[in-house]
């Protein structure tokens, strides 16, 4: 409801769609994953791709931009994918939400527009296309529903001061519990809702973080770690972050960005650690924003697999071809990598990482 509202607001006019339809996707990402927020995005312009010519550069623009704004947003918060729990367990100590999204969101939202205006550029989605607005809902929240959203706004208020809190609920995975109790408990979430999720998502980030300590306690990280230390003594903290954000964005353009974070996270904070001047925190956080932003395949990760499979209803065609991932996908990734390694550095820099 509240995101068909906010598209239902931004006009007609494609540049401004386009636009308002990235930056929901990066937001919803930062709170229900970049898994499940491209799926809801997608649902929600179906009237809109109805509406357009099955072969309009602005379907193929908005489908895309979505995918890529989902990418990105799931650097946003500490909770928008798998690989930012990974990046967390390896950071000591652990940065709050706060200092988070001071790094995160500028670098979010900067790629982001940037991002825009290589679609823009590249695709020319505005010629000749008349955008059907989107009805908002008028139906008016009811009891459940508010309840609902005051659950999330507590857990997302507890999740942000979890530091300060931590004599009281210990880690920060126990304020989770307490949305999942309020909602099975209440029966506005069933078992069905308890089955059909993300099961698998949740076992691989464990079973990396099990592959991390075994790789941890048999000593293959710290030789690993001493011949990459030895390849880059005497570097500047700032080259060290610019060699793992290149290495972690050629690795999770191939693999997931969950995999791939699983492999070098380990990795980064072991050699960062090892420094003249430690930073580890630093690099682990410039190497998962980099991560996220892996997006020149339709592998690379989750939005961008949901944006390949959009068909066109009538004709059951793929609205995007592989190219369309290698001409805006590969620069799109080149941007965020130029943003994390300028504006996101001096903004580790200012949090004290």
């Amino acid at each position: 409801m509240m995101a068909t509202s906010i598209l239902s607001k931004a006009g007609t006019r494609p540049r401004t769609v386009l636009l308002t339809s990235m930056f929901l996707a990066m937001f919803l990402s930062m709170w229900i994953s970049n898994v499940a927020a491209p799926v809801l995005c997608f649902s929600i312009i179906q009237p809109m791709l109805r509406n357009l010519p099955s072969d309009s550069d602005m379907s193929k623009a908005l489908i895309l931009g979505i995918a890529l704004a989902s990418n990105i947003g799931g650097a946003a918060s500490p909770i928008s994918s798998p690989q930012n729990i990974i990046a967390l367990q390896n950071m000591r100590p652990q940065p709050s939400w706060g200092t988070w999204f001071f790094i995160a969101l500028p670098v979010c939202i900067i790629s982001i527009l940037l991002i825009w205006l290589l679609l823009l550029i590249t695709f020319k989605p505005g010629r000749g296309i008349k955008i059907a607005p989107l009805r908002p809902m008028k139906d008016k929240l009811n009891g459940v529903q508010y309840f609902i959203i005051c659950v999330t706004i507590a857990t997302i208020v507890l999740w942000c001061v979890s530091h300060q809190l931590e004599h009281v609920f210990g880690d920060m995975g126990v304020i989770a519990i307490i949305p999942l109790v309020l909602f099975f408990g209440t029966g506005i979430l069933t078992k069905e809702d308890f089955n059909n999720f993300l099961w698998t998502i949740i076992i691989l980030a464990a079973g990396g973080l099990s592959l991390g300590k075994a790789v941890s306690s048999s000593g293959l990280l710290s030789t690993i770690a001493k011949s990459i230390t030895t390849s880059v003594a005497g570097a500047s903290l700032y080259t060290v972050l610019v060699i793992f954000c290149a290495l972690v964005l050629v690795v999770a353009t191939f693999i997931s960005h969950t995999v791939a974070a699983l492999i070098i996270l380990p990795l980064v904070a072991s050699v960062g650690q090892s420094m003249d001047e430690p930073h580890p925190n630093l690099l682990v956080m410039g190497t998962v924003l980099m991560a996220s932003a892996a997006m020149g395949l339709p592998t690379s990760g989750f939005p961008n697999m949901t944006a390949i499979m959009m068909e066109v209803p009538e004709t059951g065609q793929r609205y995007l071809k592989v190219h369309h991932f290698l001409t805006r996908g590969i620069p799109s990734s080149i941007i965020a990598f130029a943003v994390i390694i300028s504006v996101g550095y001096g903004l580790m820099l200012a949090a004290g990482l």
